[in-house]
């Protein structure tokens, strides 16, 4: 599993558009049909958010605002993953990159997770302390 303690906030922002940015040549590349269009529109909207919600969450107006984001953020990374799977045990995709894209959707997902139980976890004890 992928090591994100040291990542700083840039990197993960970086990260997430990448993976968006990723995910839109890989779609450009894909044959169309109508099944193939609708998960492609759907992967696009999860797979897309992600970056765009986690910068929303970087800017957060309090530690609340920025869990709700975050949990947000690991949704559509999560949601993500489903419509990869989708597209690959239905047959429709059959590509290496899609195995790529798969694993940095999850590598993602976990990032969001720990990230998420860690300001809650913050959160609560800064409650504990007043």
């Amino acid at each position: 599993m992928f090591n994100f303690e040291f990542m700083d906030k840039a990197e993960l922002q970086h990260r997430t558009k990448i993976f968006a940015v990723d995910i839109i040549k890989f779609v450009g590349e894909l044959p169309s049909n109508k099944a193939i269009n609708i998960l492609v529109n759907q992967l696009l909207r999860s797979s897309t958010s992600v970056g765009a919600n986690y910068r929303a969450a970087c800017k957060g107006k309090s530690i609340a605002d920025f869990i709700n984001k975050i949990v947000i953020v690991e949704e559509e990374a999560d949601e993500s993953i489903y419509w990869l799977e989708l597209m690959e045990e239905s047959g429709l995709v059959q590509s290496d990159k899609l195995i790529l894209l798969k694993k940095e959707a999850k590598e993602l997902t976990a990032i969001f997770t720990a990230i998420g139980k860690t300001a809650k976890e913050n959160q609560r004890n800064s409650k504990n302390l007043k």
